[in-house]
């Protein structure tokens, strides 16, 4: 018997099976949560599906945060086919690749309003969608940040912003949402080997770093994460709501 049996979440973000997204899916699925999944495109419809036939998934739909026909779309098959969801998950950022080096001072203003539509907005978005089928019995929303918000980290750039940005609207939405008992936290995690992640110039030297000063003298690890995360989807955290959990083996906590 799982601490998630009859509920059912759906997760928005798997990009492969080294992703944070999918480390999640998978622990809560194996606390006896029914999963859907979304795909931005058919490079990511190819590796979704077979990850989500893995868990059982009935429902593996197409869906570009950019676009309010598509979430629209989603979250009426969602009602269609389940009534109501108990769990979303929000692991969405982009940043073209030539804004994640060098300074922030160069970033452009395209670039700037893609990262920040992609990586903030679409919890904004998600949310709204989301929210109507979570009312009855309450609901959790959990979205994915990092460290980079908060402080700077080189080549970084537009995401930290965006992060930042995140963050905030995690907290707003757990305002708007509370009196509905629909919690939104957010999980800074931190540096993990992602897809993603490896798009960041010089990323090797911030695991470096991390594993040589952070108090556990070690780098976090996806099932780390997954963790927290199946701990923020579950009743364990039922009077949690706009936080931001650092899983970063200490390192935020750690000054000069």
């Amino acid at each position: 018997m799982g601490i998630l049996d009859g509920k059912k979440g759906i997760i928005f973000g798997v990009a492969n099976d080294k992703s944070i997204a999918w480390a999640i899916a998978k622990a809560l699925s194996a606390e006896g949560m029914e999963l859907a999944f979304t795909y931005a495109g058919e490079a990511f419809e190819s590796r979704v599906k077979p990850l989500a036939e893995t868990l059982g998934a009935k429902m593996v739909l197409p869906c570009d945060v950019t676009k309010d026909d598509q979430i629209a779309a989603v979250f009426e098959k969602i009602k269609n086919e389940w009534g109501a969801l108990d769990g979303l998950v929000h692991s969405l950022a982009f940043a073209k690749k030539e804004e994640l080096k060098g300074e922030f001072l160069n970033t452009s203003r395209d670039g700037f309003a893609l990262a920040l539509d992609v990586s903030a907005f679409s919890l904004v978005a998600l949310a709204k969608g989301a929210a109507p089928l979570m009312e009855a019995n309450g609901g959790s929303i959990i979205t994915l940040t990092y460290y980079g918000s908060e402080k700077v980290v080189a080549n970084y750039n537009v995401m930290g912003v965006a992060k930042a940005a995140l963050e905030t609207s995690a907290k707003y939405l757990a305002a708007d949402l509370g009196p509905k008992n629909i919690r939104v936290n957010a999980i800074s995690a931190g540096p993990v080997k992602t897809l993603a992640a490896m798009g960041i110039t010089g990323f090797k030297a911030i695991l470096d770093v991390v594993e040589a000063k952070a108090p556990l003298k070690r780098n976090v690890s996806l099932d780390d994460v997954a963790k927290t995360a199946l701990y923020l989807m579950s009743g364990l955290s039922s009077g949690v709501t706009g936080e931001v959990i650092h899983v970063d083996a200490g390192f935020s906590i750690v000054g000069i």
